[in-house]
């Protein structure tokens, strides 16, 4: 079965308020095999709330309208279904007793407004929202000769969530056929993603029950694979053969096939050496030790490090040498094959990482480019610089050149 969440308000058009609760919809709707087809952000408009309700009728079976159940003038979710259902609202009686006795409890007395909250759609069913005074509701009707199951829910997290578990799922379990959906999430390091698509199409396209999805950003390949079958052993092999094909041919670019961070498999690969990592970082100014320090029990593996960006501090932390920096400059192989020795010394650790670079949007000359990055990977056996030139502005610089550093410690430590 198909479906389609709707979150509604115009704060959520702006730049400042972002739709969260249908991730965690959509991944709950994955569960019990039902695919999330569309999603909509629409305003507190009543043409327009109409309009997209009939629209996602039209198209899915179920349908989701998060938010627009509160006391205001432009909460109008609930008259927004019965126009475009053609039916009609009528005040519970029950739920104007609850806003009463939820009121009591803050010792306030009840603005009139609120009473619209005690509107139920006809042929409803009031669903309990013990987090706030806006009740659920849930409606199975026929819309141009086809069953449809419409769900209101409210907008707040805490109380859409809760609610949506406690009411909807358990419904919508004796509504929808048992169906499996088996997923996997491959993830591959620094390779284009125009590359990953030409090695890739021609595997995945040949799977024509599994979805096959590629997220590309700064440096990370994600391939998502979504397979539903009525058994869920069927959708599990499937997906499974799909993923074997696929970590083959992207070889030494895969680093994960259950969809961990680079960081996490990093630090994975370090506890399985009986390893260590320190790192002094420049133009990244500890972006690194940031993503590192993200994971749960990182300090087994991480040391620590410096944002050694000044020069007096890449001599003073790292031991880089004030003649090194005047005579090849900050950002060059040299310092950051010195970053890199400096720090694993002076901390002891196993292996040290140094990087330096020309984030922008100034710093740059003709021999050394605004992207130029310097990485340097040391152990006490040999230590390797590479440099790469990353186009775009300077986040975009400095979150491909943190990834570029750890895919060099991965694959230092594979």
């Amino acid at each position: 079965m198909k479906s389609e969440i709707i979150a509604i308000g115009s704060e959520m058009l702006t730049p400042w308020r972002q739709d969260t609760n249908s991730l965690y919809l959509t991944e709950r709707f994955n569960e019990i095999g039902v695919t999330v087809t569309f999603k909509t952000i629409v305003g507190d408009r009543m043409k327009d709330l109409v309009g997209a309700i009939r629209t996602a009728l039209g198209r899915t079976d179920i349908v989701v309208l998060m938010g627009g159940l509160g006391p205001t003038e432009d909460d109008l979710t609930r008259e927004a279904v019965a126009e475009a259902l053609g039916i009609s609202l009528r005040r519970d009686a029950a739920q104007v007793a609850a806003l009463h006795a939820r009121a009591a409890t803050w010792r306030i007395a009840m603005p009139q407004n609120n009473l619209k909250q005690a509107d139920v759609l006809e042929g409803a069913t009031v669903l309990t929202n013990p987090n706030g005074s806006a009740p659920g509701q849930w409606l199975d009707v026929t819309f141009e000769h086809y069953r449809k199951v419409i769900v209101l829910v409210p907008g707040p997290p805490n109380e859409c969530k809760p609610l949506f578990d406690a009411e909807c799922i358990p419904r919508l379990k004796q509504v929808v056929p048992e169906r499996h959906i088996a997923k996997r999430t491959l993830r591959a390091a620094m390779i284009p993603e125009s590359q990953a698509d030409k090695l890739l199409a021609p595997i995945y396209t040949t799977y024509k029950d599994v979805e096959t999805t590629i997220l590309a950003h700064a440096g990370d390949i994600q391939l998502t694979l979504l397979c539903a079958k009525a058994n869920a052993e069927q959708a599990r092999q499937r997906v499974d053969e799909l993923a074997s094909r696929l970590e083959e041919a992207l070889e030494d670019w895969l680093y994960s096939s259950e969809g961990e961070s680079l960081e996490q498999i990093v630090l994975y690969y370090l506890g399985l050496r009986q390893s260590t990592l320190a790192v002094a970082e420049s133009c990244t100014g500890g972006m690194i030790s940031q993503r590192i320090t993200s994971v749960a029990g990182s300090s087994r593996s991480f040391v620590g490090g410096a944002v050694v960006y000044s020069d007096a501090l890449k001599s003073a932390f790292a031991g880089v040498s004030a003649d090194l920096i005047a005579k090849h400059g900050a950002v060059s192989a040299e310092v950051a094959e010195a970053l890199a020795n400096g720090i694993r010394l002076r901390t002891g650790a196993t292996l040290g990482l140094g990087i330096t670079g020309i984030a922008g949007p100034t710093g740059a000359t003709d021999e050394k480019p605004i992207g130029l990055v310097y990485i340097a990977l040391s152990d006490p056996s040999r230590t390797e610089v590479m440099d790469r030139t990353f186009r775009g502005d300077r986040a975009r610089v400095r979150e491909w050149a943190t990834q570029q550093a750890l895919d060099l410690v991965r694959r230092r430590l594979m």
